[in-house]
């Protein structure tokens, strides 16, 4: 489809795929689509960030192309590489054939048939509608490739030495994550639209685990998002080195659903700990009296 008409629409539309965007995320979205802008997301890991990206690829018809990010990303691994295998048989092929013109032979080695595409080049080549071009997690990779993606996010095109510049078949919808770890140039951030993705209000979590969790009971989602919702507050919070986000109280859903769960309590919180929370520590600091003080609300 193409994009929708107005914020209220792309908050329906996205709703309709199963992701639950407050206002100020659908504002930003809808006005990256508009300007053609690249959009930043920045937040604690599992609030939304990367699911965003998928939502749209489905609610706009696009395929999703994914960069992952990392330590140690290289140009290559992002944009292109050549077929060395390829191109040496082609030469040797050449030499057999007893061919004199080398340069002919080097014009011919780099040519489309040999050139491997990587995230960045399969975006822009995409045709018509265009792709939804995921950079996840960008804050991993180094200065250096910040460095590298300006011209992409500037100009929606790149440089490759031996063919040229190539520029996009068709704007790629580009969604930068960033669970800032560390900060980004600013470079990288005045070529994009901003938003910080934050943990969401109770209702909103409460309607996402619903649609995520269709086994789950009414009650039974209902602790779940105040169980969270508490878990992020203070002065609970402060006793966490990193709260849940939505993957986790999706995914604490599901598990409960899987244990025949009607209602929890301080024990199946204590059982179920490694789902909520990733470190040792936090697990070991989630104790039943501190389950009983969060769930009091809820069983009241």
């Amino acid at each position: 489809m193409s994009s929708p008409a107005s914020v209220d629409a792309l908050v329906q539309a996205l709703q309709s795929v199963g992701y639950f965007a407050d206002r100020r995320l659908a504002t930003a979205v809808f006005l990256a689509l508009k300007l053609q802008r690249p959009l930043l997301l920045e937040g604690e890991p599992g609030v939304g960030k990367t699911a965003l990206a998928k939502a749209l690829s489905e609610v706009l018809a696009r395929s999703l192309i994914r960069l992952q990010c990392y330590d140690g990303l290289e140009q290559r691994e992002a944009l292109y590489e050549w077929n060395y295998a390829a191109q040496l048989l082609h030469m040797r092929a050449a030499e057999g054939k007893g061919s004199a013109d080398m340069a002919q032979v080097e014009r011919e080695v780099y040519q489309d048939r040999y050139l491997i595409r990587r995230p960045l080049l399969q975006a822009l080549q995409a045709p018509a509608p265009g792709a939804v071009l995921l950079i996840d997690e960008v804050d991993r990779a180094d200065e250096p490739f910040e460095a590298f993606l300006l011209e992409y996010l500037g100009e929606y095109q790149v440089s490759i030495p031996e063919i040229g510049t190539v520029r996009a078949t068709a704007t790629p919808v580009t969604i930068l994550t960033s669970n800032r770890t560390r900060d980004l140039h600013d470079a990288v951030k005045r070529r994009c639209l901003y938003h910080w993705l934050d943990y969401p209000e109770r209702e909103r979590e409460l309607a996402i685990v619903r649609a995520q969790v269709p086994g789950a009971s009414a009650a039974l989602a209902q602790q779940v998002a105040d169980f969270v919702g508490r878990l992020r507050s203070q002065p609970f919070a402060n006793a966490f080195q990193r709260a849940p986000g939505i993957a986790e109280s999706v995914e604490w859903a599901k598990a409960l659903v899987a244990l025949d769960t009607i209602v929890v309590d301080p024990e199946v919180v204590s059982d179920t700990a490694g789902i909520l929370f990733k470190q040792r520590e936090d697990v070991a600091a989630l104790t039943r009296d501190m389950a009983a003080q969060l769930l009091q609300p809820a069983e009241a």
